[in-house]
């Protein structure tokens, strides 16, 4: 068996918790990395999604922590499309159990943020998580973080 657990670190990007309205994203930096990946889990929807009821997963990236641009297809693995304002995953249809849900980043830009976006009403929240997995570290090995 090789070594994952030595060449990556984690990182939260949406806290685990049910939500109702939008996150705050904090940024991500991946400064001394060559790699991330974006792992979403998402349990059963707390509304019925529809275009109206929905929340779409957006991430934007930088250079300076200042300006943030959304991603496009070209930066991201994984996805079929790259929505307008870096929608990498929309819930638009029903999402009846939990689902985990991963896209590589390869835009090349030091900061990432990532937005759950709910537009519509949402009486019940539903239960997000995200981290940023960074990889290929230039410090080897990669701290423990239990």
């Amino acid at each position: 068996m090789k070594d994952l657990h030595s060449k990556i670190i984690a990182v939260q990007a949406i806290g685990a918790a049910v939500l109702a309205a939008d996150n705050t994203p904090g940024a991500i930096d991946l400064q001394g990395y060559d790699s991330a990946e974006i792992v979403l889990a998402i349990g059963a929807g707390g509304v019925t999604f529809s275009g109206t009821n929905k929340i779409e997963f957006k991430l934007t990236h930088s250079d300076d922590d200042s300006t943030y641009d959304a991603v496009e297809a070209d930066d991201i693995l994984g996805a079929d499309d790259v929505g307008a304002g870096g929608i990498i995953k929309a819930l638009i249809a029903a999402h009846a159990s939990a689902a985990v849900y991963r896209y590589g980043y390869k835009g090349g830009r030091r900061y990432l943020k990532l937005l759950a976006d709910f537009s519509g009403t949402h009486g019940t929240g539903t239960p997000v998580a995200a981290v940023v997995i960074k990889g290929n570290g230039y410090n080897k090995p990669e701290a423990d973080q239990a």
